[in-house]
């Protein structure tokens, strides 16, 4: 989830909206980023069933709703709502994945 999160921040490094707006091949590499962090939010769910509610924090449900929509709605995405995610939530998401705290996956 992190790796994919830091890759989709990158994507946009150094550009404006604009240019994520008309750049075709940036757009589907943040896109793909999102499927990623929601397969593995997915796998980890499906290991540790408790998680989501032991870190209520962590956007679960939003993030494989995203998931969703870039799988079977891309054509119908709002590019502005993905910079914004991007820009805003993924660092968050990072953030919370660097604090988390579960005793299965930290080997306590």
């Amino acid at each position: 989830m992190k790796d994919a999160a830091i890759e989709a921040i990158g994507f946009l490094d150094g550009i404006g909206f604009e240019e994520f707006q008309s750049d075709l091949l940036r757009q589907r590499a943040v896109a793909m980023t999102f499927v990623l962090i929601a397969t593995a939010a997915a796998r980890i769910q499906a290991l540790f069933p408790d998680i989501g509610s032991e870190q209520p924090e962590i956007p679960w449900a939003k993030m494989r709703g995203l998931r969703n929509l870039v799988v079977h709605q891309y054509d119908r995405l709002d590019w502005r709502i993905i910079w914004d995610t991007v820009q805003v939530d993924l660092p968050k998401l990072i953030r919370q994945i660097d604090q988390l705290r579960h005793p299965h996956i930290q080997g306590e």
